[in-house]
């Protein structure tokens, strides 16, 4: 007789309550294979869900979510959490158009408490929860889970050491999987990773029998955590001790038996905050996880016996590898460039240059802030920083650019990957806001790469200037298969081009919506009406003198950029304005993204659903005109 599996069993958290804790073993191995099959149809953050999936049903057995709350650092290693909280029948549809987010998402289920994919927040949020529940709302205990990588970010030392003033009943698990996107860096690293001599020796020995009986990978996690219960040297406590949190740990993490012990305990016993310490392997439980060297981070969608990856061939090179080539054969030339980047070498294309110039590169960790001033730094001290971020986490050091680069008139060179609209990770990725945040700041220039020809003479341009900061952004995935340069041109500082000459409309495109702008010129033609092209280039300066002309020899104008309102179009409304160029009869459209956030689809049907198709921007363009499609100019 088949005995019905136990996953089969579970629709919700509370279907756990009655398993023994063979059977939660037991269930977290069909988990484990559940995630694996369910990530190779979809694609997805599949190492970092294998490493927490005994973890997840520990937790969900211990706890009484959703009353408790479970909050995710990040929340790219929910989706063992998503398959026990009545979404194993979407998990088909993950990161997918209409689907589940690959991230918690308040409005997708009661069982994930607070939104992240953004890194270091679980702490404060828990913090906050804890704080509800004190003052006589509804909410029972709260749980922040972390990953040794998000934990050496500042914003989660703030946190720590609130909630350890604050002395409040609450729980963090440290995920310590020495694995972040990129290998941790920094002196909390070192901390989790290094020993020391301590005096303190029977808690030394207990320690070294623990690693003993733990297996190979697990051992070296627990010799290196050995650090946070011995204590700096000469005994002072770990640092978790001192910040206020009674520490548990270190712990294994895929040991089911000894995950129960100590949430069981911890939970009847607990009167403040406790930080318990958790090893574990990033893609533990499948072997092409393990062995690869993202440990399967992020992949496309792949063949579950072998692992291999489906992944295209793509038809032209990505932007984020041309900006690394790019910068890195300008650095063969000029030895005062150096890089920067926050965890993310080879999101980034930094670890292009990083192999090129191992020495002039530095990843600061999550540690956006940090990156920004520290790049400020070099700047002032006469180095040319490129600091290489995604639009979505250059946000997170916003007060640095202002008071620490823009307001010093500092020359950092900022590079903005996944600038627009970013496919399956969705709203929390997009690049909607960064030309509006930074063009409002004095002393700043703009730029935005129409093609990866463009991208090579923007970063030569801000290679070369001095006079300041200077930011350019690019999109995600591959450029249109346009000539490229050998060399980057240095491009005059606010001159933007003219790519066809036309009467009646002028469609003005900043950045790579450009193709897309073309498009919509020949539909427009396909009306009779003459069209002219313009690439802006420049955000700020704005080219004044082709703005002017464009405005006065033109019935309409249109502009058009991968950003949100208060933008580029914003910009020139305001130039337009300030002249009193809107004054007469010139019909003027801004086409940016809508006033809200977009759900994860395929980039394309992203676009269409901002309204930002060829068929929009031709439309908004002959309804200026007074023409709508279909009907013959006169």
């Amino acid at each position: 007789m088949t005995q019905t599996p136990l996953l089969d069993r579970v629709t919700l958290p509370s279907d756990l309550k009655g398993m023994t804790d063979a059977e939660l073993s037991s269930l977290a191995d069909e988990l484990r294979a559940e995630v694996v099959s369910a990530v190779a149809t979809t694609g997805g953050h599949l190492g970092s869900s294998l490493g927490v999936v005994e973890m997840t049903v520990a937790l969900h057995a211990v706890f009484d979510t959703p009353r408790d709350k479970i909050i995710w650092d990040v929340g790219h290693q929910c989706y063992p959490h998503k398959v026990l909280t009545g979404r194993r029948d979407r998990m088909t549809t993950l990161r997918q158009e209409g689907g589940i987010s690959g991230f918690t998402k308040r409005s997708e289920s009661e069982y994930d408490p607070f939104g992240a994919a953004h890194s270091s927040t679980s702490i404060s949020a828990a913090l906050g929860f804890t704080v509800a529940r004190d003052m006589g709302e509804p909410t029972g205990d709260a749980v922040a889970v972390i990953g040794d990588g998000s934990i050496s970010a500042g914003m989660a030392y703030e946190a720590l050491n609130n909630a350890g003033h604050e002395g409040r009943r609450m729980f963090v698990i440290l995920n310590d999987n020495e694995m972040s996107i990129a290998p941790p860096v920094g002196a909390m690293s070192k901390y989790l990773s290094s020993l020391y001599a301590s005096p303190m020796g029977q808690f030394h020995h207990m320690a070294e029998g623990f690693e003993a009986a733990l297996p190979g990978p697990l051992r070296d996690h627990a010799r290196r955590a050995r650090q946070l219960v011995t204590g700096a040297v000469g005994g002072q406590g770990t640092v978790f001790e001192e910040l206020g949190f009674q520490y548990i740990g270190p712990i294994d993490g895929h040991d089911m038996g000894q995950l129960l012990q100590v949430l069981r305990s911890t939970r009847t016993w607990a009167t403040g905050p406790v930080l318990i310490h958790a090893c574990t392997v990033k893609g533990k439980g499948y072997a092409p996880a393990e062995n690869s060297a993202d440990k399967y981070h992020g992949v496309s969608k792949f063949d579950v016996e072998s692992g291999t990856q489906n992944k295209s061939r793509p038809n032209a090179p990505s932007y984020t590898k041309v900006f690394g080539q790019a910068l890195a054969k300008l650095a063969d030339s000029d030895p005062k460039i150096v890089g920067i980047t926050a965890a993310m070498p080879s999101g980034t294309g930094m670890d292009i240059f990083e192999k090129a110039h191992p020495k002039r590169m530095f990843d600061v960790g999550i540690a956006e802030q940090h990156g920004v001033t520290f790049a400020a730094g070099l700047a002032a001290g006469g180095l040319k920083p490129f600091c290489a971020i995604y639009s979505t986490f250059l946000q997170r050091g916003y007060d640095q650019i202002v008071h620490d680069v823009a307001l010093q008139n500092l020359p950092v060179r900022f590079a903005i990957d996944r600038a627009g609209l970013v496919g399956a990770d969705g709203a929390t990725h997009a690049g909607a806001f960064d030309v509006g945040y930074l063009s409002a700041l004095p002393n700043m220039v703009v730029m935005a790469a129409s093609d990866e020809a463009e991208l090579v003479h923007m970063v030569a341009t801000a290679a070369a200037y001095q006079d300041g900061p200077i930011a350019f952004r690019y999109p995600r995935g591959e450029g249109n298969g346009v000539e490229m340069p050998k060399v980057g041109e240095v491009l005059e500082i606010g001159k933007g081009r003219v790519l066809k000459n036309g009467s009646d409309i002028a469609l003005l495109s900043f950045g790579a919506h450009l193709a897309e702008t073309e498009k919509a010129a020949e539909m427009i033609e396909a009306q009779g009406l003459s069209v002219t092209i313009a690439d802006a280039r420049f955000a700020k300066p704005l080219d004044m003198s082709l703005i002017r002309n464009l405005a006065k020899s033109h019935r309409a104008l249109v502009t058009v950029e991968q950003g949100s309102q208060g933008g580029f179009g914003a910009m020139v409304l305001h130039a337009l304005a300030g002249e009193g160029l809107l004054d007469g009869d010139l019909a003027i459209r801004t086409m940016t993204l809508p006033d809200r956030f977009i759900d994860q689809a395929a980039p394309d049907a992203m676009y269409a659903d901002a309204g930002l198709t060829a068929t929009d921007i031709a439309a908004t363009a002959l309804q200026a005109a007074g023409i709508k499609i279909g009907e013959a100019a006169e």
